[in-house]
C-alpha cells in the first residue's frame, strides 16, 4: 500500500456462520477520492463497511487505512467515522451538543467542543440551528447534524450507511451537491454504501459493484457505466440493450438471423452491449445493425423520451431519444419501427 491510498482491503472474507457474505475481495480506495459501494441487497456491501468501520470482524484478510493493518482494532482507534442510515441524533439535546457529543466523551472541555461543532454547523449551512433540537428539523437538516457530528473527529475516512435513502427526490440532489463539496473541501476519504445507480454515479470518483459478495468491475463511473464488464453489471447499473448470438470474426448472427457489426472480432456465443442513448430509430432505414421491432410504451421524461421496442424474437430494447430527434421522427405504440446503431457505440461483455 503507498501513500496515496486511503483504505485498502487485502482478500478479505467475511462469514456469517455457515453463510459468506464476502468472499476474499480485494480493493483499493485512493486516498481523498470519492467510493460508492453499489449493489443489490445482499450483495455485501454494508458488510464490506462494517468490516471497514470495525462494527464486523473479517472472518479472514486485512483492512489497512492509510497504510496502518487496523483489522484487529476497534472502531474508536481506525481514525473512520460513520454516518448512519438512522442519523441516530439524541433527541433532548441541541444541534450543538449533538455535533460536540463524540468530544464531549473524549473530555473535551464544553467551551472548546462547542467552537469546534459551531465551526462545523458553519461547515453544513446549520449555525442559525445551533439551539434546535432533532424534532425541529427537516430530515436533510437533520442529516446534515450526522454529517456535523461525524466529521468532528477529523477522521481519516468518513463511511456513509446509505445516507441519503430517507430524504425525498428533491432533497437527495441537494445533498448530493452537499456530500460532493464537503468531499473535495475537507479533502478525505468518503466510503459511501447505496443501492441507488444515479446517487453512485453523481457522487463517486470509484465505483464498485458488488454482487453475491464478489467485486464484479471497479472503475470510475464512466467507465462502469459505459463499459460494463459483465452482464450483471449492464443490467444493473442500466442504460444498455444486450444483444446475444454467435460471433464469426467481426459479425454477430444474432438467433433470428440478422446479423450486426462487432467492435472487435471474435468466436462463439457472446452478448453485445449497445448504450440505450446511442441508439436512433428511422423507420425508412435498412442494413446492418438495424433492429426491427414492435413499439410497445413511449415514456415523456422531460428533456428526454424513453422508447420501448420489442424485436422479432420477443427481446425488449430500450432508447432514449431526444425530443428533437423523437419530434423528427414520431412514432407511436404500435407501430412498426427500426432501431439502427453504430458499432463503434457497443462492446463485448466477458460473461
Amino acid at each position: 500500500m503507498t501513500e496515496a491510498d486511503g483504505v485498502e482491503l487485502v482478500a478479505v472474507t467475511k462469514r456469517y456462520g455457515a453463510t459468506v457474505a464476502v468472499h476474499a475481495i480485494d480493493l483499493r480506495i485512493p486516498a481523498g477520492s470519492y467510493c460508492c459501494l453499489i449493489g443489490p441487497s445482499g450483495c455485501g456491501k454494508t458488510s464490506t463497511l462494517r468490516m471497514i468501520a470495525g462494527h464486523e470482524t473479517a472472518s479472514e484478510g486485512d483492512i489497512l487505512i492509510v497504510g496502518r493493518n487496523v483489522t484487529e482494532l476497534p472502531p474508536a482507534a481506525r481514525g473512520t467515522a460513520m454516518m448512519f442510515q438512522s442519523y441516530a441524533l439524541v433527541p433532548h439535546l441541541s444541534c450543538l451538543d449533538n455535533v460536540a457529543f463524540s468530544l464531549k466523551m473524549r473530555g473535551v472541555a464544553k467551551a472548546e467542543r462547542h467552537r469546534q461543532a459551531q465551526v462545523m454547523l458553519e461547515r453544513v449551512h446549520l449555525e442559525s440551528f445551533a439551539d434546535r433540537r432533532p424534532a425541529q428539523l427537516s430530515g436533510g437538516q437533520q442529516q446534515r447534524v450526522a454529517l456535523a457530528r461525524a466529521l468532528i473527529t477529523n477522521p481519516s475516512v468518513l463511511l456513509l450507511d446509505e445516507p441519503l435513502s430517507a430524504l425525498d427526490p428533491f432533497l437527495r440532489g441537494r445533498m448530493r451537491e452537499e456530500l460532493k463539496r464537503l468531499q473535495r473541501d475537507l479533502g478525505i476519504t468518503f466510503v459511501h454504501v447505496t443501492h441507488a445507480q444515479d446517487e453512485a454515479l453523481a457522487l463517486a470518483d470509484l465505483v464498485v459493484v458488488m454482487e453475491s459478495g464478489r467485486i464484479l468491475q471497479a472503475d470510475t463511473p464512466r467507465a462502469v457505466f459505459g463499459h460494463p464488464r459483465t452482464l450483471f453489471v449492464a443490467r444493473f447499473m442500466g442504460g444498455h440493450n444486450i444483444l446475444e448470438g454467435t460471433a464469426a470474426g467481426a459479425t454477430l448472427t444474432l438467433a433470428d438471423g440478422r446479423e450486426v457489426g462487432l467492435p472487435e472480432p471474435a468466436q462463439g456465443p457472446i452478448r453485445l452491449a449497445v448504450r440505450m442513448d446511442r441508439m436512433q430509430i428511422d423507420p425508412a432505414t435498412a442494413g446492418p445493425n438495424r433492429l426491427p421491432g414492435q413499439l410497445t410504451a413511449i415514456e415523456y421524461h422531460g428533456p428526454f423520451l424513453r422508447l420501448a421496442l420489442q424485436d422479432s424474437t420477443g427481446t425488449a430494447h430500450s432508447l432514449l431519444l431526444s425530443e428533437a430527434a423523437f419530434d423528427a421522427c414520431p412514432a407511436q405504440p404500435g407501430d412498426q419501427v427500426i432501431a439502427g446503431f453504430n458499432t463503434s457505440d457497443t462492446h463485448i461483455l466477458s460473461n
